[in-house]
């Protein structure tokens, strides 16, 4: 690290991410640089020239990665080599993690051992993408690593336009609202589609998200092209006498349960909870508030949604539903036949860098669920039309007929 000649910190721009009640990355990168490690002590200076300087140092320079895969190492280059040797190249891998972020403390070992051996040792434990995240390597390094990953049962996941690493939540091996084995199903769809995962070949990334439950502990409704959402279509259970105890409890049923439901599916005469089912939107309010008393029903299976995104092209989209209802059961067909003719349509129709939601917005819903062979449905439409001018192509095949059959005989 740079000597600071009694000047104070070499580092003060870096070190106001220090302060406050939150752990800083800061904090971490200078404990290795402080164990001698330079590529952390030159990361140290070269984010702090960036800061004082308001200028990225890093650059994107060409594309690397491992032998017979297209993704899953993200190729990074600073752009002063001269000066920050250790670091001109830093390149990230990430690293197909077990579904539902399961470990071993064996395996932690081993995964941190590797990294230390071949890159900076710096790890991310686990980024927005749900990946292993293996911050800082060179070029000749790849291979090494990949090799010590793959003796390990490790594999690289998903990067570029590809369909990115499938991610659940920890589904039914810990939680008692999974509505469907999310962990079977992440699985299953990332051994199905490994050739997608690893060989770029879409307009634009493509990432599954499993949540066992409406409350989408990975937020797939806001961060997936295709959310797998668990819900029920029968009734809410519920045990009276748990709700009476609730309220003997203290807790207001009228204001907290009934008064905070989005659709006001609920009463309460002070005895006696009563659900509309019919109006009911699963939106987990009330089974979250009273655990003990209310459940999820019987009849379980997951909604599909379609078209999340962050802001790149266009602004951030949650997803919409496509499918209100299906039974998961293995192996899972009619969810990766779905995928594969969305990816068609797709891959035949779709812009570079577009997404699916943005690919479905342009060339409008009806003529997108035609393509992909789905039955238009009300539950995807997120609000009234305000266009009057709709017209439909059983009208059009109507008028064609009748005029074919008005249409007089040719004069021989």
């Amino acid at each position: 690290m740079s000597e600071t000649n009694g000047k104070g910190s070499a580092t003060p721009l870096l070190d106001e991410l220090e302060k406050g009640d939150w752990p800083s990355f800061v904090t971490q990168i200078k404990e290795m640089a402080a164990d001698g490690n330079e590529q952390c002590q030159q990361l140290l200076e070269l984010l702090e020239r960036s800061y004082r300087e308001k200028i990225g140092h890093w650059k994107h320079g060409g594309i690397v990665g491992v032998h017979g895969y297209g993704g899953g190492v993200i190729g990074r280059y600073n752009d002063l080599p001269e000066e920050f040797p250790a670091i001109a190249h830093f390149h990230t891998l990430r690293v197909n993690m077990p579904t539902g972020w399961f470990y071993t403390s064996e395996v932690l070992r081993k995964i941190c051992d590797i990294w230390d051996e071949h890159g900076s040792g710096l790890t991310n434990m686990h980024g927005s993408t749900g990946d292993i995240i293996l911050l800082g390597t060179t070029t000749d390094e790849l291979e090494p690593t990949f090799q010590a990953l793959s003796e390990a049962d490790f594999d690289l996941g998903g990067s570029g336009s590809d369909v990115r690493t499938p991610s659940a939540c920890v589904g039914p091996a810990r939680c008692e609202w999974a509505c469907y084995d999310t962990l079977d199903l992440c699985n299953d769809l990332t051994q199905t589609f490994q050739d997608e995962l690893h060989r770029p070949a879409f307009p634009y990334k493509f990432k599954f998200k499993c949540s066992g439950c409406p409350n989408d502990c990975v937020a797939s409704i806001a961060r997936s092209d295709m959310s797998i959402i668990g819900t029920w279509r029968d009734d809410i259970r519920i045990d009276q006498d748990e709700v009476r105890a609730y309220a003997e409890g203290g807790m207001n049923i009228e204001r907290d349960i009934c008064g905070n439901c989005p659709t006001k599916c609920m009463a309460w005469d002070g005895n006696e909870l009563e659900i509309d089912n019919s109006n009911c939107v699963k939106c987990m309010h009330c089974i979250n508030a009273m655990p003990k008393a209310l459940r999820p029903g019987v009849d379980t299976g997951a909604t599909i949604l379609l078209g999340a995104k962050a802001p790149i092209v266009q602004g951030a989209q949650l997803s919409s539903v496509l499918i209100p209802f299906i039974k998961l059961e293995p192996p899972y067909q009619e969810i990766k036949d779905l995928a594969e003719r969305i990816w068609d349509f797709w891959g035949e129709h779709g812009k570079n860098r577009e997404r699916v939601g943005e690919l479905m917005q342009r060339v409008g819903l009806g003529n997108f669920l035609e393509a992909i062979e789905v039955e238009p449905l009300p539950e995807m439409i997120a609000a009234p039309r305000d266009n009057p001018y709709v017209f439909y192509e059983e009208y059009y095949e109507e008028e064609d007929e009748e005029a074919e059959e008005e249409e007089p005989a040719a004069v021989p």
